[in-house]
């Protein structure tokens, strides 16, 4: 697509999803039209674009009459693929991000290399509750979606928490945050002693 642009889709007999990501965002703020037919996930998303500064562009019909599950795994696949694309494997940015969000009584901490490794580490513990077809426990699933099919290291960490509601939109934000660090464009190549990300 040219610039730090990419689209992805995925079509399979359980989702359609078009995934548009802009990494450095458009003027005088980053747009963000997301539909995934869950509208807390909605949300969700629509924090992580704004506070990350991206311009995301989303539409995901996905099997909701059986549950959410599949549609915000294979989302979290094609944002996390969506990414790598925009930020050309890695060899042009900053690399390292780190974020702190609280939202009241909620605080998130995650830490991002974009080092092409995936591995996720999280340790969220959220009371669980569902909003409509989205339950807290989808969350992970999310981020370790993103974090394989991107091929970051992504640390999540939930320090506090009592609102469901207040941890996971933290996660996002922090999330969003995080990346726009890490993702950040760098001249000079890879940042790494071995001269290459893989």
């Amino acid at each position: 697509m040219g610039g730090r642009r990419a689209l992805v889709e995925r079509s399979t007999r359980e989702t359609a999803i078009r995934c548009r990501i802009d990494l450095d965002g458009t003027d005088p703020r980053p747009a963000a039209r997301i539909e995934t037919g869950i509208p807390f996930f909605d949300h969700l998303l629509t924090a992580w674009s704004v506070h990350g500064g991206f311009g995301l562009d989303l539409l995901a019909r996905g099997d909701l009459e059986v549950e959410g599950h599949h549609t915000v795994e294979d989302t979290g696949i094609c944002l996390g693929r969506a990414l790598r694309e925009a930020a050309a494997g890695y060899g042009t940015v900053a690399r390292f991000g780190t974020a702190y969000v609280p939202m009241d009584e909620a605080l998130a901490r995650v830490v991002v290399d974009a080092s092409g490794r995936p591995y996720l580490v999280w340790v969220v513990e959220v009371p669980p509750r569902s909003f409509g077809a989205f339950h807290t426990e989808l969350a992970e699933e999310f981020w370790r979606a993103v974090a394989v099919e991107a091929r970051l290291t992504l640390h999540v960490d939930l320090l506090r928490v009592r609102n469901a509601h207040h941890g996971l939109e933290a996660i996002w934000k922090a999330a969003g945050r995080a990346l726009a660090q890490a993702l950040a464009p760098r001249p000079g190549g890879p940042l790494s002693t071995k001269g290459v990300l893989e």
